[in-house]
C-alpha cells in the first residue's frame, strides 16, 4: 500500500478539489444579486471542505486531524443544503441538483470513511500513513 506524503494524494482532496470547481461553473450562472451572499457562501463551503482537509492533514497529528474532518464534513453539508435552496429558487434545475447533491454525498461518504479509519488506529498520526486505497473506494 502506498504512503501518502501530501495532502494532494488523497483522493478525498482530490474529489473535494473537483467539487469546489465545479461549484464555481455552477454558480457563476447565479443572478448578480446573489454575488456576495448565496453564491459566495457556496463557494466558500465548498473551498472549505478541500482546505480543511489539506490543512489538517498537515498537522501530522490525528486527533487535530480529525477535528478538520468533521469542519470540512459540515461544509459539504452546508453545500447540500445551499443547493435545495438553489433549487428551490430556480437557479439550478433538478438535473444539476442531483449531480452536485451526490458528489456532496460521495465526498461526506469519504471523510467519515477517514475519520473512522483514523479513530481505528492507535498510533500517532505520521507521514506514514496509508490511507489512499482504504479509503478511495468507501
Amino acid at each position: 500500500m502506498p504512503t501518502i506524503k501530501s495532502f494532494e494524494e488523497l483522493i478525498i482532496w482530490q474529489e473535494s478539489r473537483k467539487f469546489a470547481n465545479n461549484v464555481y461553473k455552477l454558480t457563476k450562472e447565479f443572478p448578480q444579486e446573489e454575488l456576495y451572499s448565496l453564491t459566495s457562501q457556496m463557494r466558500r463551503a465548498a473551498v472549505s471542505v478541500m482546505s480543511n482537509i489539506a490543512e489538517g492533514f498537515d498537522r501530522r497529528a490525528t486527533k487535530e486531524f480529525i477535528s478538520f474532518l468533521v469542519i470540512a464534513r459540515a461544509s459539504i453539508s452546508e453545500v447540500q443544503n445551499d443547493l435545495y435552496l438553489s433549487l428551490d429558487l430556480n437557479y439550478i434545475n433538478n438535473e444539476d441538483f442531483k449531480t452536485y447533491y451526490n458528489h456532496a454525498q460521495k465526498i461526506g461518504k469519504l471523510i467519515n470513511g477517514l475519520i473512522t479509519y483514523l479513530k481505528s488506529q492507535t498510533k500517532s498520526y505520521t507521514n506514514t500513513l496509508k490511507i489512499n486505497e482504504e479509503v478511495q473506494y468507501l
